[in-house]
């Protein structure tokens, strides 16, 4: 015969079965939100189907474009030589008797030049006007005159004026030759304007410019 468990046992059997369940439920509700947060904190534990893949392709550039960057690259660490500066920037300064071999010759075909247009003015002359003055013009490399400033005036305007007027209309001059290599002559001359003794005859002019005229 079997034994029977009393009513009181069986009572407390099945209250405790019923908590164990609930506390199961309770428990298993409690990790599925526990695994839910952990999947939207942390992406790694999501699911593999939700992954995706990307391949990424390196291309490498043609080789003659990338020698041809490598060779500008190659030019332009380079150090560049200055480039030379234009003839039109070279000057050079003289006087009508430098003795300078590269200009003799030039400067005299000046001075001739300058004789041929150069007269003592007759009202100068007549009034006894007297004086020197020192002035200085430039020529560019075809002989055109470039600019005219006069230095040292006579303290007499009549004759600074005659020796700009003969400076300008002996102009244009003759081009350089070609062993003159500058761009610019500056040309310095001097002009002095003396009248001699009564029945003496011109004396020649001087290669600074010098000119005497009888009175």
């Amino acid at each position: 015969m079997a034994l029977k468990m009393p009513a009181k046992w069986r009572t407390k059997t099945s209250s405790s079965r019923l908590i164990m369940r609930i506390s199961l439920v309770i428990s298993s509700l409690f990790h599925v939100v526990l695994l839910m947060s952990f999947q939207d904190a942390f992406p790694l534990f999501t699911d593999p189907e939700d992954l995706r893949t990307y391949s990424v392709e390196l291309i490498r550039p043609p080789v003659e474009d990338l020698d041809r960057e490598e060779k500008a690259e190659v030019d332009i660490a380079k150090p560049r030589a200055e480039p030379k500066p234009p003839a039109d920037e070279s000057q050079e300064t003289i006087s009508l008797d430098t003795d300078d071999k590269r200009y003799v010759d030039y400067a005299q075909a000046v001075k001739e030049r300058l004789k041929a247009n150069w007269s003592y003015p007759p009202d100068a002359r007549s009034r006894l006007i007297e004086g020197r003055l020192l002035l200085v013009f430039s020529l560019n490399r075809e002989g055109a005159l470039t600019r005219l400033e006069i230095t040292r005036p006579s303290g007499h305007e009549i004759l600074d004026r005659e020796a700009e007027r003969a400076i300008s209309k002996a102009s244009p001059f003759p081009p350089f030759p070609e062993h003159i290599t500058v761009g610019r002559l500056n040309i310095e001359v001097s002009f002095d304007y003396r009248i001699t003794a009564r029945g003496k005859k011109n004396t020649e002019d001087k290669i600074s410019g010098d000119r005497r005229k009888e009175e």
